[in-house]
């Protein structure tokens, strides 16, 4: 008789082989399709207007906060099926999702002030790091060191941190700034992107080796709108999408706005790079409860790492 976790792992090998056999099947739609032309992926309301956090493991399964009800996390399979994950504990609603190098999911839980991380063999969840003083933590970042930079912001005061989430769990105060929201590394690994949602200003550190920041300077302004999730492809491009104008902005490395993608909603909340090749583009819409998708030139950094490891 097979015990709980050899049933786990033989749950999930089949599990994975349905879903390499999906992505093969749409392996030719995507390299047909045009690029920056954004289409439903799910259907609408399926998540609830809380929909964040999107992220892709390195099995080319996405997954979302909010499935159904708060307090969830969703999978979406290529072909834009959608089905519950998991639940997290009583009170915990997710923001922002990242993976580790060991394929850990690691959320921020804003209500309860963590950090959780699961495990996707199991579904056990745990909590990774605390830390009372956050307001919440919003969205999430990882460097090639598995370490995490989370955004913090105090809707209600306009104001937001920054913090850095050590592989121990430890949490260290890097900066103060606005409402701090949309967080990013870039593929060097050198520099650490926050935008500002209320103040509409998207910033640049310096990042150093032990994960410390320095020379803080504008990269970015928006005339108008809000700004909310963002992500990085390969070549460093800045993606970020645009709370209230329904678009995400392309910026260039040096904070050049090269274009706008067009979106069926007016409300992105976050962005994250899949599929085959790491050119598919994923983005969460809270007026519509479903997540979009669309084609790019470059794969995003976070699938470049998933490969990696």
């Amino acid at each position: 008789m097979l015990n709980t976790y050899q049933f786990s792992i033989m749950k999930s090998l089949s599990f994975t082989l349905l879903l390499l056999c999906t992505m093969q099947m749409t392996k030719t739609q995507n390299s047909d399709s045009p690029m920056f032309i954004s289409t439903a992926l799910t259907t609408l309301n399926g998540f609830t207007r809380g929909i964040e956090g999107p992220a892709v493991s390195k099995f080319g399964m996405l997954y979302v906060v909010n499935f159904a009800k708060e307090g969830t996390i969703g999978q979406v399979s290529p072909d834009g099926t959608a089905s519950l994950f998991i639940e997290l504990p009583s009170g915990s609603i997710g923001n922002g999702i990242r993976f580790d190098s060991k394929g850990n999911m690691l959320i921020a839980d804003y209500t309860k002030h963590n950090i959780l991380k699961v495990n996707m063999l199991t579904k056990e969840i745990s909590v990774f790091a605390h830390n009372p003083k956050m307001s919440q933590p919003n969205d999430i970042a990882i460097d090639n060191k598995d370490r995490l930079y989370a955004s913090d912001p105090n809707w209600a005061a306009g104001t937001g941190r920054i913090w850095r989430i050590d592989l121990n769990g430890k949490t260290t105060k890097l900066d103060s700034m606005g409402t701090a929201n949309g967080i990013e590394v870039s593929p060097n690994n050198k520099l650490l992107y926050v935008n500002e949602t209320v103040q509409r200003k998207v910033w640049v550190y310096d990042l150093s080796e032990k994960g410390e920041v320095s020379n803080k300077r504008l990269f970015h302004e928006f005339p108008d709108f809000g700004m909310d999730g963002m992500r990085c492809d390969v070549d460093g491009n800045l993606y970020i999408t645009r709370h209230g104008k329904g678009t995400v902005a392309k910026l260039s490395p040096s904070g050049k706005l090269i274009t706008e993608i067009k979106l069926s909603g007016k409300l992105p909340s976050n962005i994250a790079f899949g599929g085959v090749d790491g050119r598919t583009a994923y983005v969460t819409l809270q007026d519509k409860g479903n997540v979009e998708t669309f084609r790019v030139d470059k794969p995003g950094r976070e699938w470049q790492m998933s490969k990696k490891n």
